[in-house]
């Protein structure tokens, strides 16, 4: 076989980089290679178009094997499985135990529950558990911080009563006080005390975590993957040598810390993220000499505790990019998120409702929700080959630039104290800087929300529902200070906001295409125009053409427009754009479709609205709502 392998590619001369380059330089027509095919990335390196052999020759991370130090290939060695997990906010305990033995039956296997701190007792526990086999599921819970501990001390508990295996119960308490600092502004002063209390809680149950790196939170607030990735690794570094300064064993410490991410819509890159994320946490913990207690095959020289070094990763689809229109591709992003996740090997992800950003999800929603995960392993098989994207050209690289860039912002926040920069508001302020640099770019279309700001239904409505309001949390987690938070507006809320308002205002805002001249530009630059203005929930009235200027203005008013858009070619709009104006006057809004080499002739006309590619969207159709909706 491989004799009759090597015939056959010998038929076929090697092609070198340099001629690729030649080629693709070629085919550019003169065009800039950089401008035109290397991707600038927000995360502060640029991606080229294409990899090679050579682009990976001598990096360490393809000389690893799945489920080996330091596991950039994960931390599975035979499959690549992991928990399906659903949260339940729990009001009533019966009910939320009801709801959880359903949905274990349909695919689940990993439940979140969010318990009240008034409601934390045995007796509710117990409860709540009645008939769930802790052995065969994951358990995760979220309460009051100040009420973990008893919530850690109540489930052990629990767990001997019925004579569980210890040491085969998987899940996590969601201790995080550094969250509340970076979402709520509120500091408490023991918090490391708590944790180390909460340790030792829970030191009986070996697979259990308690406490938590939320470093979803920089994913919903807007940052990007490499500052996620970054402050992640100085959250974590920051925890586990706080415990370590306060009398926690290290390797104890090391091994209670679960890792919670956001995914993102870019696919390689979340894909990246999660094989650098594992390998720089192991690099981490492994500088702490954690000590191996256990006849462990995984120990390391000098008797260290590699298992330790092993990132325990929840992962949740994005709520930042989530929209209240055309909420069904909400499901292609969580879709491509979810495989991003699947792929990179993480231990337990949760899907996104696709309604949750307009009202509570209900049973549909979650069912399907449900079965995205479900389908990655049923019929895709994600969960049978563990890093299958391991030794690819693009991917490994990628992995290498991310750590890098994360490493950088690691090294330069540890330096300066992860946790004095987030009760200073510096690392809110860097993370919300970045949003604001996004919602720019969605505003301008160099981001793309499809459904919102780029091909929205025209037709669609707000079905008169609400935006979910937060849940206000009442916990005693410490005083509110002026710490600034984490951003917690939805990419697409401002476009929804516009899309809204022009709904509510009871008008029906008509937007006419008035195409004429040169068939090509007129079509062009009508299906342009009408994407845009239906941005703002506008009527859009589209046309073949017209014989005349005059012919399109006397058909604009019989349809009763209120916007009418002149739609012709760059050449064209010398002449008929001042034709245009003149029988328009003030009774409509005129626009013109494009950026003709004529505009600063026009505008000394008094035509001032232009709409192209380099156009605000936003701000442009916030400026037509001002004028229209009065």
């Amino acid at each position: 076989m491989n004799s009759s392998k090597e015939k056959l590619f010998s038929e076929f001369p090697p092609v070198s980089t340099g001629l690729w380059m030649e080629k693709i330089v070629a085919d550019l027509k003169g065009a800039d290679f950089e401008k035109k095919l290397v991707w600038k990335t927000n995360e502060g390196f640029n991606v080229n178009p294409f990899y090679r052999t050579e682009d990976i020759a001598g990096l360490k991370t393809t000389e690893s094997l799945p489920g080996a130090y330091p596991y950039v290939r994960g931390t599975k060695k035979d499959k690549n499985d992991w928990f399906v997990r659903q949260d339940i906010e729990v009001h009533d305990f019966a009910e939320a135990n009801k709801k959880a033995l359903d949905i274990l039956n349909k695919g689940v296997n990993s439940l979140g529950f969010k318990i009240p701190r008034e409601a934390v007792n045995a007796e509710n526990i117990a409860i709540l558990l009645e008939g769930i086999l802790p052995e065969c599921v994951e358990l995760n819970f979220l309460t009051c911080n100040m009420k973990s501990v008893e919530l850690i001390r109540i489930l052990a508990a629990y767990f001997k009563s019925k004579n569980y295996d210890l040491t085969k119960i998987h899940g996590s308490v969601n201790i995080d006080f550094i969250g509340k600092i970076l979402s709520k502004n509120h500091v408490k002063t023991e918090w490391i005390e708590v944790m180390a209390d909460a340790i030792a809680a829970a030191a009986e149950l070996r697979m259990f975590k308690v406490i938590a790196v939320n470093a979803s939170l920089f994913n919903d607030a807007g940052s990007y993957i490499t500052q996620e990735l970054g402050y992640a690794l100085a959250w974590g570094n920051e925890l586990l040598n706080r415990l370590v300064d306060a009398g926690v064993d290290r390797t104890l410490a090391a091994k209670k810390i679960k890792f919670n991410f956001g995914i993102g819509s870019n696919y390689f890159m979340e894909i990246a993220k999660f094989r650098a994320a594992r390998w720089l946490w192991a690099e981490i913990v492994k500088a702490y000499n954690p000590t191996c207690k256990h006849d462990c095959p995984n120990e390391g020289p000098n008797n260290e505790c590699r298992c330790a070094g092993k990132m325990n990763i929840f992962a949740r689809t994005s709520s930042f990019n989530l929209t209240v229109f055309d909420a069904y591709a909400n499901l292609l992003r969580t879709q491509t998120e979810a495989m991003s996740a699947g792929i990179a090997g993480v231990n337990s992800l949760l899907v996104t409702a696709f309604d949750r950003p307009y009202k509570t999800p209900d049973d549909f929603s979650e069912r399907i929700a449900r079965n995205q995960q479900l389908l990655l392993k049923e019929e895709c098989h994600f969960d049978k080959v563990v890093d299958p994207s391991g030794g690819s050209y693009y991917i490994e690289t990628l992995t290498n630039l991310i750590a890098g860039e994360a490493w950088k912002l690691f090294l330069d926040t540890e330096e300066k104290g992860f946790y004095e920069l987030v009760k200073t508001g510096e690392i809110q302020k860097t993370v919300n800087a970045c949003a604001d640099k996004r919602f720019k770019a969605v505003a301008q279309r160099r981001e793309i929300l499809l459904g919102t700001n780029q091909f929205p239904n025209f037709t669609e409505t707000g079905r008169g529902v609400a935006r979910n309001a937060p849940t206000v949390c009442h916990c005693e987690d410490g005083e509110q200070s002026s710490i600034p938070t984490l951003n917690t507006k939805r990419l697409g809320a401002d476009f929804e906001i516009l899309r809204l308002a022009t709904e509510n205002s009871g008008k029906e805002i008509k937007a006419f295409m008035l195409t004429i001249g040169n068939l090509a530009m007129r079509l062009a630059r009508s299906q342009f125009s009408s994407n845009f203005l239906a941005c703002a929930g506008y009527k859009v009235i589209d046309n073949l053409g017209f014989e005349t200027v005059a012919e399109g203005v006397e058909a604009a008013r019989k349809a009763g427009a209120d916007i009418i858009v002149l739609c012709s070619s760059d050449d064209e709009y010398a002449t008929f754009a001042p034709e245009a104006h003149k029988l328009i006057g003030d009774k409509e809004i005129l626009i013109i479709a494009g950026a003709p080499a004529c505009t600063e002739d026009l505008k000394a006309q008094g035509i001032t609205n232009f709409i192209n590619v380099r156009s605000n969207v936003l701000e442009t159709l916030q400026l037509l709502n001002s004028k229209l909706l009065k």
